[in-house]
This record gives C-alpha cells, structure tokens and sequence, in this order.
C-alpha cells in the first residue's frame, strides 16, 4: 500500500493542577443511556431519580469496574426541580430525588465512588431547567457541601461572548470552596456550535476536562465522526491536553445496542489512545458478557491511564487504513492501533514499518498483543509490523524497547 500521510508526534503540556484528573477520568454518565426520562411513575427502574444512580454505583463497586479503575457516577441534565428554592440555591426534584443530593452523595461515598453532577453555564440547562448564570458562586459552594466530586458545565443558553467569563468564574468559585472537584467543561464544543475556534490553551487552564466534539449517540457513524475528528486535531488540541486537563470526546457507548463487537474495540481503544475519558454510558444492570470484559479490559485501561499523559495521534495513513501512536511507559515504549475503516468486504492484511513509527535510536522491540496480553514477538527497527484488521476493526499493541 502506498503511504499517503505522515505525521510527527506530539509532547504533553502542562495542564490545570487543582489536584484531580492527574491521569484521564473513568466513571458512568446517565445521558447516552437514559437521556431526560423523567417519568418515574411509568418506567421507574429508567427514570433520572436517585435509585438509578444507587443502583449504578452497587454495580461499579460489586461487579469489577471499580478495580478496573472506574470512580465516577454522574448525574446529567433533569435531575434539578424547575425552580430554586427560598435562598436561591438549587434543588432537586422532590419526588425523583426525596433523600436530597447530599444523602446521595453520602451512598455513593460508601461505596469507595465519588459523584459527580451537572449544570449548564447559562441562565437555563439545555432541558430548560435553572441554570447556573448569575449563582456561579452560590452553587459552587452548593456543590461542595452536597459533597459533589464532579461537575459537568454544559453550554446551553447563553451568549457565546460570555463563555469565557461564565467558566472561568465557576471554575474559581470551586476552587475557593477548598473541596476537590473535577470541572468537566463543553466549553469548546459551544464554541464550536457557535462557528468560534476554541482556546484549547486557555480552556484547560481552567477545566480538568474539555469536550471537543458533538453529544456522541448509540450509532456507528457517531463514534467514526469523532474518530475524523481525533484524526484532523483540529487547532492543535492534541498538544495541549496532558495531566490535569484532557480532551474528551463524549461517552463509551459500549454495551448499549447499535455497535458491533469490533466496533465497540475501536472505540474502547481510541478513546484510551487520546487519553480520552473513559465515561461509560450503558445500562449495567443488563449487560453482554463480551461488552463487560471489554470496558474492564486491564491492557487497554493501561495504556488509557498511562502517567505519560501524552495523547496518541495519527502516524500515517494507507487508503483506509489509520494508524495511530502514542508515547507510554516505560520509556522508549509504545502503544500502536492500526484502525480499519472500510464499512464492508474482508479483513485487511496491513504491513508498516517498524521505523516508520518511532522516534529515536534503531531499537528492538517486544510486541504485545494489547487486549489479551498475549506476546506476538520481536521485532527490530528494519522490519515491518504485520497484522490483520476487520472492517471497522482495530488491532492494538504495545511496543516496548527489548
């Protein structure tokens, strides 16, 4: 195959430091799933009240995800009541969430997990509940005395002009409240709806996570956008990410209903080659045995949570064919996806130089098959990588210096 592109790798910078996400976030989101299902009294078991978020974290705590490394349950839009109270705070809604935030927070504590919430930067959410406008200060220190350790800060209703104030003031107000709380921003993706370049640089100084794309749907053609995305960095995003702020992509939908088994494997390893967020979205109460494995799989959190903190990129291009690179430990080492795009016909059999992926000294390599561990090899810097790709499919590995 001919090699149409090349491109050089990339080198972390230094992020937000508030003292979290020092390697990519890992919990659970409610949107993709369960959307604003607010109707309790016909579909209580999928409703947005606080059972739901109980359950989930009995889920992440029992059944291995929490050893995998998942911490966060978090709540998206629809949980609040359509008005604040008599000191102007904001409140759940009564009868989805009777025991109050706080006791909540307190059950998912209890279950070593943290809890996360959302907001909007604007006057309402994007579902028309209070937003945050003009109470950055009181819902911050709301937030930390509810003993939240996550806040979504969505982009709905407000003028793209106020953007950079509304997050920079909400993101000061958590700071001063002296509690820990990661601040997951759409601040460029507003940006982005609004036909503006994002200040990647300048958004996470601010925030620990930068949503850089669409909301991500339960569909194949979704997770490929963010892929071409990821693929043409644009604005550079790539090089600014690192310890403390991380680009994001939106929800693993993983175990949901429209991906096939190779597809979800892209997914779940080209999110973990950005240093993406692993934020599941599914319903653990009902899932495929193969989809479970594949969210715990140790290999590919490994190479997702490596302390490098450097986001893989696209090393070169062949027809259909992507293959992406990304700097980990130990030193010298690499992790290697070879990404298939083609839609249909038969698996591809792709060759690429060894050398055409490192930098640095003529080395020997030891190849691992990064999904099963299994050792494929060695390989010196005068030979050809060798695999075999399904359509939608990827191959992962690790390279490491013999």
């Amino acid at each position: 195959m001919k090699l149409l592109t090349f491109l050089a790798g990339v080198s972390a910078v230094a992020a937000l430091n508030n003292g979290v996400a020092r390697t990519p976030p890992m919990g659970w989101l409610s949107w993709e799933r369960f959307r604003c299902n607010i109707d309790c009294k016909h579909d209580p078991s999928n409703c947005i009240s606080e059972n739901l978020y109980m359950r989930m974290a009995d889920i992440i705590a029992a059944e291995g995800y929490k050893e995998a490394g998942y911490q966060y349950v978090c709540i998206d839009d629809c949980w609040l009541s359509k008005s604040r109270d008599s000191n102007g705070r904001l409140q759940p809604d009564p009868d989805r969430f009777p025991h109050g935030m706080k006791a909540l927070a307190d059950y998912v504590h209890s279950k070593g997990l943290k809890l996360g919430i959302y907001e909007d930067v604007g006057a309402e959410t994007c579902a028309r509940y209070p937003g945050s406008r003009g109470h950055y200060q009181t819902d911050a220190q709301t937030f930390a005395e509810w003993g939240i350790d996550l806040l979504k800060f969505d982009a709905c209703n407000i003028n793209p002009e106020d953007f950079d104030e509304g997050y920079r003031q909400m993101g000061f107000y958590l700071n001063q409240t002296g509690r820990p709380i990661l601040y997951s921003c759409e601040w460029a993706i507003g940006e982005i709806m609004h036909r503006r370049q994002a200040n990647y640089t300048a958004i996470l100084e601010v925030c620990n996570t930068c949503r850089n794309t669409v909301d991500i749907t339960d569909q194949w053609k979704s997770v490929l956008n963010k892929v071409n995305n990821y693929a043409k960095d644009s604005g550079n995003f790539s090089k600014i990410a690192g310890p403390g702020g991380w680009n994001d992509p939106d929800e693993l939908v993983i175990g949901d209903f429209s991906l096939s088994p190779d597809q979800e494997r892209t997914q779940m390893a080209l999110w973990s080659m950005w240093a993406a967020p692993l934020i599941m979205s599914v319903d653990l109460r009902n899932m495929r045995p193969e989809s479970k494995s594949l969210l715990q799989n140790k290999g590919v959190i490994a190479v997702n949570q490596d302390p490098l903190g450097i986001p893989g990129t696209v090393r070169l291009t062949m027809r259909k064919v992507s293959v992406w690179t990304r700097p980990i430990l130990p030193k010298g080492s690499l992790a290697v996806v070879v990404f298939n795009s083609q839609s249909g016909g038969a698996p591809l059999n792709v060759s690429v130089p060894v050398h055409r992926l490192i930098n640095g000294n003529a080395l020997d390599y030891l190849i691992t098959d990064t999904f099963t561990g299994s050792k494929l090899g060695k390989l010196t810097y005068h030979q050809d990588l060798t695999v075999r790709v399904n359509p939608t499919g990827v191959v992962m590995v690790t390279m490491t210096p013999a």
